[in-house]
């Protein structure tokens, strides 16, 4: 009997955690058993079941007899739910570092990304400043910090990403011109950015065009692969920060095409 069996999975923590473990073996391998995930998270063939029910529920895993496989990448890899959750202390290590670059009296503009979203947390200490974004989490954050000006910029709401979109977003971004954008995506390699969505590419590029100085924040799951959609060539990021997870030679081989940064998990 494994040690769960009377414990309903464990506490929240503990089953969000298995459970972002359960999501990121079956998305690097395609699919996966239900035996295989018994094994390789130590809890029961009943828990396993209840863990998939909900990751199946919350569109981050689709459910086969016997077991489960990764949603499309479309689906899987944007969606709000398992951004939130996925390489965590990466993406707070990357946003420590990114936030040397913020002086009180700027203005910002960030993406919806989760990435941005760790750095957006650390901007109250620096106020005054301004600060523009897409993305709803990032505005709950930020709401009613004292001495900080946030501009909200809207447009299509998508639910996978819990963001605004579309041609109003767009719109809106392009009117702006700050001091410095942070943004992140999906996937990269050592001459090319990429999202798999071209709604995002869209936004993201205007958000690079309207910055001053653009920072590329990649933790080390994101590289080096491809994604559908070229997004923009490193050579146009003035800078990229990283994990220490990315091994030193692809870091070397990064930085004749921009500057890179390691943060230290």
């Amino acid at each position: 009997m494994t040690s769960d069996a009377h414990t309903g999975g464990g506490s929240a923590r503990s089953r969000t955690e298995r459970q972002q473990k359960i999501a990121d073996f079956v998305i690097d391998r395609g699919q996966a058993s239900v035996a295989m995930l018994v094994e390789y998270t130590g809890v029961s063939h009943m828990t396993v079941h209840r863990d998939i029910d909900e990751l199946s529920r919350r569109g981050l895993l689709r459910k086969f007899r016997g077991g489960v496989s990764a949603q499309p990448s479309t689906v899987f890899e944007s969606n709000a739910e398992y951004r939130l959750n996925a390489h965590v202390e990466a993406k707070a290590a990357i946003a420590r570092r990114a936030v040397d670059f913020v002086e009180p009296g700027m203005s910002i503009l960030l993406d919806d990304s989760t990435s941005a979203l760790a750095l957006a947390k650390l901007l109250p200490e620096l106020t005054p400043l301004t600060v523009a974004t897409n993305y709803l989490r990032t505005i709950d954050v930020l709401k009613g910090t004292d001495e900080l000006r946030l501009i909200c910029i809207g447009g299509d709401y998508s639910g996978t990403h819990d963001s605004f979109l579309g041609m109003p977003c767009l719109e809106a971004v392009e009117r702006l011109s700050v001091d410095i954008t942070f943004v992140s995506t999906s996937a990269m390699n050592t001459e090319m950015t990429y999202h798999q969505e071209p709604d995002i590419v869209m936004v993201k590029r205007a958000m690079l065009a309207s910055a001053e100085t653009r920072v590329l924040l990649m933790d080390s799951s994101k590289m080096p692969r491809p994604a559908l959609h070229r997004l923009a060539p490193l050579s146009d990021y003035h800078r990229l920060i990283v994990d220490d997870g990315v091994p030193a030679n692809l870091v070397e081989e990064l930085r004749s095409r921009t500057k890179v940064d390691v943060a230290e998990i």
